[in-house]
């Protein structure tokens, strides 16, 4: 079996992964293949495309989507597909170019196709039409990868027997993040991680630490991550008279653990979050974590009262309470916390990601191909795909 894998752009968490999965597919007798499309314009700038692996290749190294016109990717996507040839494509959501551009390849060719996806369909607002015509295209996949089980209740409009799911890709090396001796919790650091833009509410983080701060914890907040919403956070914390909170700033990704190491709980805010990898992090370090109930990896990650406590992020007053409440636990409590959350992250790692893979993949290859319909086959004709990330990091 041949199987490639195909995103706008693969950075972060997934040069991990495709890593990891090309070597541990290969001893299951499964070629493995990888294919992005854009060397820039990526979310995440920091990151390029730097890998020498002779199955893994950038199409367009030096260019982002907008340099091009759709017909030369078309072209050049469909040439390199051609010249792979797999038996199954695993694509990123439909509506990118890398995902529309799979599904077509892979109907016009009566191959097995894969979408992976971290978002929910909730979490963004489409009119009937455009959400009909995206559904109509996703219901021709043999299979959805999601990060958890938890998922697919969004997609129950979708569930027929010809759609295989399976679970597990939004995960991380847990092993970069293990402590090499267990947290003493005498730190009295909280911990967060997180970009400075509007959808991580950090104001609203900062107005509880104040009332945090009234209540003599000694406690203290260090935020790292910045952002274009880091000279008015400082202001807002210079406003609210907060003394015991650091903004550290960018961090470089080998340096993260130890910071993950000096705390003694991690805490994200966000309005919203397709998934929220740093989640994954903190309890791979070995953290209780406080969590916005709108970030997607509580549900499958945060068992409440066992490693963390969960709170409604428009409301200062309920986060200030949880932190309050993590806090005046005895250390037992905390050290309990602690082991739950490396029990519970062991199961999100890369070997259960490897092992699930394997299964679907001889799922799905062991049926016959899905053709679509008229209007179905249409729609995957007619449909290019784009990159827009311009709401990326926005809640919409």
């Amino acid at each position: 079996m041949k199987v490639l894998i195909i995103n706008n752009d693969f950075r972060v968490y997934w040069k991990g992964r495709l890593l990891f999965l090309h070597k541990y597919l290969a001893s299951q007798n499964i070629g493995f293949y990888a294919i992005e499309l854009f060397g820039k314009g990526s979310p995440y700038t920091f990151d390029t495309f730097n890998n020498q692996e002779n199955w893994w290749t950038c199409l367009f190294p030096k260019n982002s989507s907008d340099e091009l016109s759709k017909n030369e990717i078309v072209n050049t996507v469909f040439a390199a597909l051609d010249e792979i040839n797999p038996d199954i494509i695993i694509s990123a959501p439909i509506v990118l170019y890398a995902g529309a551009l799979g599904i077509r390849w892979a109907k016009k060719n009566k191959k097995k196709f894969i979408m992976f996806d971290d978002a929910k369909p909730v979490q963004f607002k489409r009119n009937v039409l455009v959400q009909g015509i995206k559904d109509s295209i996703i219901k021709q996949s043999d299979g959805l990868w999601l990060p958890s089980k938890a998922y697919e209740c969004e997609y129950e409009h979708l569930h027929t027997k010809s759609i295989h799911y399976f679970h597990g890709f939004s995960c991380i090396d847990n092993s970069m993040f293990k402590p090499s001796r267990p947290n003493a919790f005498d730190n009295n650091v909280l911990v967060c991680v997180a970009r400075l833009v509007p959808v991580k509410n950090m104001d609203n983080l900062l107005k509880a630490w104040q009332l945090v701060e009234q209540k003599n914890t000694n406690y203290k907040l260090n935020i790292i991550g910045n952002g274009p919403q880091n000279e008015l956070l400082n202001q807002l914390a210079s406003q609210l008279g907060l003394k015991r909170i650091k903004f550290t700033g960018t961090v470089d990704n080998t340096d993260i653990p130890a910071c993950y190491h000096k705390a003694d709980a991690f805490i994200l805010p966000s309005l919203s979050e397709t998934w929220g990898l740093v989640v994954n992090e903190a309890m791979a370090s070995g953290l209780p974590v406080l969590l916005s109930n709108k970030i997607n990896a509580s549900e499958a990650l945060l068992t409440e009262g066992g490693n963390g406590f969960s709170f409604n992020p428009l409301d200062f007053n309920q986060i200030a309470d949880v932190i309050l409440k993590y806090i005046s636990l005895s250390p037992e409590s905390k050290h309990s916390m602690s082991d739950k959350s490396f029990e519970i992250i062991g199961t999100m790692d890369y070997q259960n990601m490897g092992n699930k893979l394997v299964l679907g993949l001889t799922e799905i290859n062991s049926k016959p191909f899905k053709k679509p319909g008229l209007l179905a086959g249409f729609l995957i004709n007619l449909w290019t795909g784009k990159d827009d990330h311009s709401a990326w990091d926005k809640l919409n």
